[in-house]
């Protein structure tokens, strides 16, 4: 896959170009697949939340409202009750996987028990866009500061890329660059502390930070 990590989706002109280049193609000539199963994990997301990320409610102009040519929803947990032969064509046929925030932990766990997961290698033209918790998802982990599931074992999630994210940097109090450096401290990965304008481009191994905002790396 083609990996665009975010904080806060494609927010300004350079994320957006890099997210055009990815796909290949303009956002308007692409279809694409809302994963909103990582709201379901966190104590701040639910219903309305879900319902707005879905349905491209003006909060998610930057997402899920860029204008796609078409919109569908892969609920994780709802997955393991199908079969494979019924929801695999579904993401197969999708340019891009938009996965929202939420717990990284819960999904996590819903990517492995949906099978998910282990499709992922083999979807090397699809681009995976996350906001948030979606994007912590494909790191190796996310540090106990993010865990908000009650049932996550630990810290750790997918591993697919090399390196951890702090989202939502300068967002809030307790999401400062002091903060960012406490939480890379205990991590034992390089890491990004990231805010709402930057992103992290991951393709084949290459990555590539892409920024009208702040960042910070650390252990690199």
């Amino acid at each position: 896959m083609k990996f665009l990590l975010t904080s806060g989706g494609v927010t300004n002109p350079s994320i957006h170009a890099a997210l055009e280049e990815l796909l290949g193609k303009p956002v308007a000539e692409c279809h694409a697949l809302c994963i909103p199963t990582a709201q379901w994990g966190h104590p701040m997301c639910g219903p309305a939340s879900v319902r707005g990320f879905v349905a491209a409610e003006p909060a998610w102009r930057h997402f899920s409202g860029l204008g796609w040519a078409s919109l569908g929803v892969l609920e994780l947990t709802a997955l393991p009750s199908m079969g494979t032969e019924r929801w695999v064509p579904w993401v197969q046929e999708a340019d891009v996987l938009l996965v929202d925030g939420g717990d990284a932990t819960y999904l996590c766990h819903w990517m492995r028990e949906s099978g998910l997961a282990d499709l992922l290698p083999s979807l090397p033209d699809t681009v995976w866009v996350g906001v948030s918790a979606g994007s912590m998802v494909v790191t190796p982990r996310i540090g106990p500061y993010f865990v908000e599931w009650p049932s996550a074992q630990d810290d750790r999630t997918l591993g697919i890329v090399g390196f951890s994210l702090f989202p939502h940097l300068n967002a809030w109090p307790g999401n400062m660059p002091a903060d960012a450096e406490r939480w890379a401290a205990g991590l034992g990965v390089p890491a990004y502390a990231i805010d709402e304008q930057t992103a992290v481009k991951v393709v084949d191994g290459t990555v590539e930070v892409v920024s009208e905002g702040q960042w910070t790396g650390f252990g690199w």
